[in-house]
């Protein structure tokens, strides 16, 4: 579960470095670039919750198999991408694919864990391979970019998912009969899906239009129709729905998703700001750029490593809101970015206080998410939190990405998208204050595991 996860969260991050170079050699525009983001970070998000019911339903070993299989494929025909749109199609793809895995594997782990310390050792251990998966991910795509070109940003992940396959296959047990509930609501998943994309593509154009233009406002105001149609859909029918509505009464899952959306808008804003600043403010190469994400992976693992220490001690809930409010500081100093930084001040400082906050809440999140939950809804509830994270990451990226630039004007001097960046990742820290207010005043402060 572990590997499968790396693999899940490097893919999230391993083409950020890669970008300028996947611009120049396919002709993708300034704003359209993103959508090599967005496309798997939506398709991710919005059918995670499909991909965690059907692991109920259908064995979520089989689940985790077949997802392994689409995502290898993906990544396969993405590293022979011709055109924009062959890439952006493979991204999505690679995001189905991920949808079916991600939920499976954490409702496994979830459910071979239910309690105790082991629980809080086996989230950790899975926190920071999350955390290495995302953070190491920039230093791959960096490598790979410069000493073997950008296709291998997506050929990398042939022969891991090989090999999660081959030890998935081997090392994963069937477990309980799967769930024989209703047909899961596929019309839901479209909504959702359809909603969100919109609501995200909405957002991406106001550089093009205004957010008072009526181009905008429809979009926004087509969005708002289709995700309310999901939500009516998940009350009145007769299927089974995708997620259970009474699910949120539980204010574990509900505090924890708001959490997590929040710091997953956050974390993929600023890995964009701060992989085209490296290259494009700076100038600095792939390869060296990637290099320089290492201390923030380093701090991320050693955050997840302190957070077991401290999970045996202190509440969830403590965690949650010292390590946003510390990523929060970290993101600030970022925000203090320059033309002509240097690497220990501008990059290493902050990296390792908001590396090491980062890595102190992932675990947290994820088994608050998981409490109290009944073992027949772990599957939903594991979608879901992986659901709020990705829907997160291109909420953010679309929001922030497109303030920063506005800031950063007509005129693209080193000065001008310095400027923009700055702008972004403070944004950034924002939203990392916010998500440590909804920890301390949704979640209820409980004991540390026995």
């Amino acid at each position: 579960m572990a590997v499968v996860q790396f693999m899940v969260s490097l893919d999230l991050s391993v083409v950020n470095v890669g970008l300028p170079q996947i611009a120049a050699g396919l002709g993708f525009g300034e704003v359209g670039l993103t959508w090599v983001i967005h496309a798997y970070a939506l398709t991710f998000g919005g059918l995670l919750l499909l991909g965690g019911k059907a692991a109920d339903r259908y064995g979520r070993k089989r689940v985790l198999l077949l997802g392994l299989g689409l995502f290898g494929l993906a990544s396969l025909a993405g590293g022979f991408a011709q055109e924009p749109g062959h890439l952006v199609a493979a991204r999505a793809a690679q995001g189905v694919g991920a949808a079916a895995l991600a939920p499976a594997a954490l409702a496994l782990l979830a459910a071979t864990f239910p309690a105790g310390r082991a629980r809080v050792r086996a989230f950790g251990v899975w926190s920071a391979m999350n955390a290495a998966g995302g953070a190491l991910g920039v230093l791959i795509g960096g490598v790979l970019t410069e000493y073997a070109g950008w296709r291998w940003v997506m050929f990398v992940n042939v022969p891991m998912a090989a090999g999660a396959l081959a030890l998935a296959w081997r090392g994963v047990a069937a477990g309980p009969p799967p769930s024989r509930g209703g047909r899961p609501d596929v019309l839901g998943a479209v909504l959702a899906t359809a909603g969100m994309g919109l609501l995200v593509f909405g957002v991406v154009r106001t550089d093009q239009y205004a957010w008072t233009s009526p181009v905008t406002l429809a979009t926004l105001a087509g969005a708002a129709v289709l995700l309310a149609a999901f939500v009516q859909v998940e009350r009145t029918t007769t299927r089974e729905p995708l997620v259970r509505l009474g699910l949120f009464a539980n204010r574990s899952v509900s505090g924890a998703n708001a959490y997590n959306l929040l710091v997953g808008a956050a974390m993929a804003a600023a890995f964009y700001f701060m992989s085209l600043y490296l290259q494009r403010v700076l100038a600095i190469g792939p390869a060296p750029a990637g290099l320089m994400f290492l201390p923030f992976a380093l701090a991320v693992v050693a955050g997840s490593v302190l957070a077991v220490k401290l999970g045996y001690r202190l509440p969830p809930r403590t965690l949650l809101v010292a390590g946003g409010l510390l990523t929060a500081t970290g993101f600030a100093w970022f925000g203090l970015i320059s033309p002509d930084g240097g690497f220990v001040t501008d990059v290493l400082g902050p990296s390792v206080i908001a590396g090491t906050g980062f890595g102190l809440c992932l675990g947290p999140v994820v088994s608050t998410a998981t409490a109290g939950v009944a073992s027949h809804e772990t599957g939903t509830a594991s979608g879901l939190l992986n659901s709020s994270r990705q829907i997160g990451a291109s909420l953010g990226l679309a929001a922030l990405g497109t303030a920063a630039h506005n800031r950063t004007g007509g005129t693209v001097t080193p000065e001008t998208l310095n400027d923009g960046y700055a702008f972004g990742l403070t944004l950034s820290a924002a939203l990392l204050v916010a998500a440590a207010l909804v920890a301390l005043t949704v979640l209820r402060r409980t004991d540390p595991p026995a």
